[in-house]
């Protein structure tokens, strides 16, 4: 991809503060991480990350120069994400899921036991966002997880800060009650 490597530009946000557009590179450099992990949370199987990200990216270059942004770049990047997961989500409902990769074929981590706990937690997690509606999943993960403000979250998705407020109690709410469960069956299996 050919990368425009434009000076910033200033733009007004909501604050009417200025606000220096980033290049391309910056938001690259500073963001990918977040965009794969938000991608991955947001429900996108392991095998289908990489591609949407591409997607995001190829967004972002095309709408940055002209962007102005109300909230910050990250709630920007976040709201382009949701939307890019959902038309993905989206077509593989249509076309039903891929098959995951092995565990054998992912790298493992600096030791065996580390590996395995974060593995762990990750399947937790994941079980966990897999349990929750759309709507819920998306605040949730950009507030507890991303930590980002509810008001900037409430922006990226072109919703009430109080919508976002409640389907936050209602996303943690779930994670409390998940929890007890896996809690109480753990306990059960180990009688």
């Amino acid at each position: 991809m050919d990368v425009n490597h434009a000076a910033p530009s200033v733009a007004f946000g909501g604050s009417g503060l200025a606000i220096a557009t980033p290049s391309f590179d910056e938001v690259y450099q500073q963001h990918f991480d977040f965009i794969w992990r938000s991608a991955r949370r947001l429900g996108v199987e392991t095998t289908a990350v990489d591609d949407v990200v591409q997607e995001v990216f190829m967004v972002v270059h095309r709408k940055l120069a002209d962007t102005h942004f109300d909230a910050t770049v990250k709630s920007w990047l976040y709201g382009i994400t949701v939307r890019i997961v959902r038309n993905h989500l989206r077509s593989v409902r249509r076309r039903g899921p891929s098959e995951e990769l092995p565990e054998s074929l992912i790298a493992p981590g600096s030791s065996p036991s580390e590996a395995m706990l974060r593995n762990q937690a990750a399947r937790v997690l994941h079980a966990f966002l897999d349990s929750l509606d759309t709507e819920r999943r998306e605040v949730f993960v950009m507030v507890d997880l991303e930590q980002e403000s509810v008001a900037a979250t409430a922006t990226a998705l072109g919703i009430n800060t109080n919508t976002a407020h409640g389907r936050l109690r209602a996303a943690r709410q779930e994670l409390e009650n998940f929890l007890a469960r896996r809690s109480a069956a753990e306990s059960r299996r180990s009688l």
